[in-house]
């Protein structure tokens, strides 16, 4: 009996954090308590048997968004031919309609970054946003094409800021063709004119519905 209640509670935890990191990517982290414990399919009061605040939640939330990022990333570079198609790999699979559409799946850095800001200087999803940020951050330094450590990080970041510049408004804009141009403008702008794939081009599902 005890390892099936140990099971049973893990399998609980698991469904608190898997609604948790969506939730709190669609709706910010205003989701409250109650949104997540009834996403998972628990009820309220079972939420303290796991976590012992909100605070330690979007945490836990945040760095599994940012996990999820980070093997999503690794998959695309490790898929690739060579450095600068792993490159080009990871530009095109986070610029693509699909991405901007898949809100509570997507970027965490897109979804969560005004809130965190918001957030003090204490709290721990903070910590947590940062890690995860460093993560992805090191995983694009690694193909870039500039020499040095230092020369490498500044051109992710340079490159990651238009990459999520572009999502974000692209995201707010979505339904109108400025929201394909934006992601479009900035493909081109880190990977050179005319390299927009036709997966990159696809309707999203949302915009396909729409219709």
């Amino acid at each position: 009996m005890p390892r099936v209640c140990r099971a049973e509670t893990e399998k609980n935890r698991t469904a608190i954090r898997r609604a948790s990191s969506r939730l709190f990517r669609e709706q910010g982290l205003r989701a409250s308590v109650s949104d997540v414990m009834k996403a998972a399919g628990l009820t309220h009061g079972g939420f303290y048997g796991h976590f012992g605040c909100k605070d330690d939640l979007a945490a836990d939330a945040c760095a599994m968004a940012f996990a999820e990022s980070a093997t999503r990333w690794r998959k695309r570079a490790e898929g690739a031919a060579d450095r600068p198609s792993a490159h080009a790999a990871l530009i095109e699979g986070y610029l693509t309609a699909r991405n901007r559409a898949a809100i509570g799946s997507g970027c965490p850095i897109a979804a969560l970054a005004i809130d965190v800001a918001r957030e003090s200087l204490d709290k721990p999803v903070r910590q947590a946003f940062h890690a995860g940020l460093e993560r992805l951050i090191a995983l694009l330094a690694r193909l870039e094409s500039r020499p040095g450590a230092g020369a490498a990080r500044a051109q992710a970041l340079a490159e990651l800021a238009t990459m999520l510049g572009a999502l974000v408004l692209a995201r707010a804009t979505d339904g109108s063709a400025l929201s394909d141009e934006f992601m479009d403008a900035a493909r081109n702008s880190l990977l050179g004119p005319g390299k927009v794939s036709s997966r990159a081009r696809r309707p999203s599902p949302r915009r396909r519905r729409a219709r």
